[in-house]
């Protein structure tokens, strides 16, 4: 008897599970999942168990707690000067992640195309490939990660139902620039195309780069669903809150699929979210310190260990390239992360899952570390990474 649909077959297992479990037989510091080794700010914590023990233990409405709504439309207006209307164009999900099957369950039909940047963070194809969707992938190359605006013009067709934008950008920390975001805000117009934008960094910036939402381009306010989350900003990852705003139609219609597949998110944990997103702009300027003082503190290890790195403009992670520092029997970067791992001791996460089958030759040299971790854990890799000259 069959028992695995054919939906689900060809996935295999995430390469983030296998390196956990890699990095945990060898003992290895783990720079590979982006989760930090810390607890999010103590008046967030509290004000989830203030939430629990004050009965907030039920289901919540199934479009979020409206303080929380009205928390995040405010957080959009207070930051990217968007008005949005809680009662309709906000929608509380379980995390990002589900806001993004939702949004393409919702979004776009059987036969339909969306439109993908690669390296793509590993959960959209799978999500676009369940719903029937077939991903159209325009790759990040160079230095600085750039699309060839004639390729990606000629990604649009009519088939095209949507387009898929993460800035910052997981894995390479691109910061999608305005002038890129206008040619695509240009194409979604011309073509009639929804943009669906991941913004799980968008408080995670180094060297004074800005984050241009989407939806503030002219003509992008009704066309674009913005996602975003608590779990990055607040590094609370594990609660899984997370959030779709955009003008009503297109939350309804994410509604409609995220009805069906969560119904209600954590009561305790959104009110927990509400206190959060309050927070004085104080917290967010020190987090932005915070972190470029970690990308600061591992950039120099990296490039003394001899790889090439590639400087990011936000999220948690540093690229690098590896030729010239493992042994020569290292033929890609799947086998570079084992060796890293049980040779070093230090965990990445290699680039080529980041990447559909035929072009996973555009990631075989690169692998990605995260930079959300204690300056203990960040320390103990340069340790690990001060063998390489020995080994």
């Amino acid at each position: 008897m069959a028992v695995m649909s054919q939906r689900v077959a060809g996935f295999g297992t995430t390469i983030f599970a296998d390196i956990n479990a890699l990095a945990a037989k060898h003992g290895a510091v783990n720079l590979g999942q982006g989760a930090p080794d810390f607890d999010g700010p103590p008046q967030v914590l509290a004000a989830a168990v203030t939430a629990v023990n004050g009965a907030l233990n039920q289901y919540a409405p199934g479009i979020g707690m409206a303080p929380v709504r009205q928390a995040i439309a405010q957080h959009a207006e207070r930051f990217y000067q968007q008005r949005l209307n809680p009662d309709t164009d906000v929608l509380v999900t379980s995390g990002a992640t589900e806001a993004m099957f939702a949004a393409i369950l919702g979004l776009a039909d059987a036969g339909d195309e969306v439109i993908v940047f690669e390296p793509v963070y590993d959960t959209y194809v799978p999500n676009l490939i369940m719903a029937g969707v077939t991903p159209r992938y325009v790759a990040l190359r160079g230095e600085d990660w750039s699309f060839d605006p004639d390729e990606l013009a000629k990604a649009f067709n009519r088939r095209t139902k949507a387009i898929v934008v993460n800035t910052p950008h997981n894995p390479t920390g691109k910061v999608f620039s305005r002038a890129e975001l206008r040619v695509i805000a240009e194409l979604c117009q011309k073509h009639d195309v929804i943009a669906i934008t991941d913004e799980v960094y968008e408080h995670i910036l180094y060297d004074h780069a800005s984050h241009v939402r989407l939806a503030t381009l002219p003509g992008m306010a009704e066309r674009t669903l913005t996602i975003s989350s608590l779990g990055k900003t607040f590094s609370v990852t594990g609660w899984k809150i997370g959030w779709a705003v955009g003008a009503a139609p297109l939350v309804h219609a994410v509604n409609q699929a995220h009805q069906f597949i969560t119904f209600a998110v954590s009561s305790p944990l959104q009110a927990a979210a509400a206190t959060a997103l309050n927070l004085p702009f104080s917290f967010f300027d020190n987090l932005q310190s915070s972190y470029q003082a970690r990308r600061d503190r591992l950039l120099p290890v990296l490039r003394a260990a001899g790889f090439k790195v590639f400087k990011p403009q936000g999220s948690y992670f540093i690229m690098i390239d590896w030729r010239g520092v493992a042994p020569s029997y290292v033929e890609d970067d799947m086998q570079f992360a084992r060796w890293l791992i049980e040779a070093v001791g230090v965990a990445c996460i290699p680039a080529s899952p980041f990447y559909q089958d035929c072009d996973k030759q555009l990631g075989k040299y690169f692998a990605r570390f995260a930079v959300c971790k204690k300056d203990e854990t960040l320390d103990a890799a340069a340790e690990r990474f001060a063998k390489l000259g020995k080994l």
